[in-house]
């Protein structure tokens, strides 16, 4: 089952269509800005359009969440300031759309800003609620990074085989924004990636990669990840060079490697080889699907790929 299935077999037909709110924010959610890049990366693939935004001065502190000067397409200064966009992207061949929001962690009155979000979400029928994050941790480059699926929600952990929140100490906007949004009867989940925090600077392609493989398998989605995968192995050939230049570091890495091999193989795991068959199936069946040809289609011989394909 997905998230879209489970929300679609529990929504009353309204004047709009249901949606699935998906949620990043830059800042402290969003190491490498794995998971602010996954939405731009879906808000492209769907066409997604803009249908609210929320910049109120009381949400932010300058001095923290700098506004950036920017040059339009004349040359012109333009100040950007920090803001939160929302977009709705249509899905006619799925029975919910989604909404998508974008934006950068707020300084200030979390609360009314998660309220905010929440009152605009109800306006758009959404049904439920999915926020992605990244966040730092003591994994190798080198090997698969992982993105956790997890919900508070025991329907949704029995339903999609979310593990269940364990998490305990300080959070972000997204842990304030799951709460709200699972005591207003949503169903909630959250997809974090874990980054490795010896290269924390952006981009963070590799992450990015492993929360949109996530999103696929939850959402109607089949997105064209084949450019993000090569610059995923081009930013793992980068850390390798820079790595193979200092000795301490790449020591680090080992060390990091050998703990990770002795306690999982997830690679290798029944699991996830059924994750990545599903995916495979969900190419394969889904008619116009990026970098898909149909049966009998010249250059294939009938048979799908081997591998799935890959501004505001």
């Amino acid at each position: 089952m997905t998230l879209s299935s489970l929300v679609a077999a529990s929504t009353i037909p309204g004047p709009v269509r249901p949606a699935i709110m998906v949620v990043a924010f830059e800042g402290w959610n969003d190491a490498g800005d794995a998971a602010s890049s996954a939405i731009k990366d879906i808000k492209a693939a769907t066409g997604a359009v803009k249908v609210a935004g929320i910049g109120d001065d009381d949400y932010y502190d300058y001095q923290f969440s700098r506004p950036q000067v920017r040059r339009n397409g004349a040359g012109k200064r333009v100040v950007k300031w920090p803001t939160t966009r929302i977009y709705r992207a249509s899905l006619p061949e799925s029975p919910v759309d989604l909404l998508l929001v974008r934006g950068v962690e707020p300084t200030y009155r979390w609360k009314a800003f998660i309220t905010e979000i929440l009152t605009r979400a109800e306006e758009e029928n959404v049904q439920g609620v999915m926020a992605l994050g990244s966040l730092l941790a003591d994994v190798p480059h080198t090997r698969p990074i992982q993105a956790a699926v997890s919900s508070d929600d025991p329907k949704v952990c029995e339903a999609l085989g979310a593990l269940p929140g364990s998490y305990e100490g300080p959070t972000g906007i997204l842990g304030v924004l799951a709460q709200f949004s699972e005591a207003a009867g949503l169903p909630t989940l959250s997809i974090w990636a874990a980054v490795p925090h010896y290269v924390a600077q952006p981009p963070s392609p590799k992450a990015q990669l492993a929360i949109l493989h996530r999103v696929e398998e939850l959402l109607p989605l089949a997105l064209d990840l084949h450019e993000l995968g090569e610059d995923a192995l081009a930013w793992e050939r980068g850390v390798d060079a820079l790595a193979t230049g200092d000795a301490d570091i790449a020591a680090y890495v080992q060390q990091l490697e050998q703990a990770q091999d002795e306690t999982e193989l997830p690679e290798a795991t029944g699991e996830a080889i059924a994750r990545e068959f599903e995916r495979y199936l969900k190419r394969r069946h889904r008619p116009g699907a990026p970098g898909e040809e149909g049966p009998g289609t010249p250059g294939t011989g009938g048979q799908a790929p081997d591998t799935p394909g890959s501004s505001d």
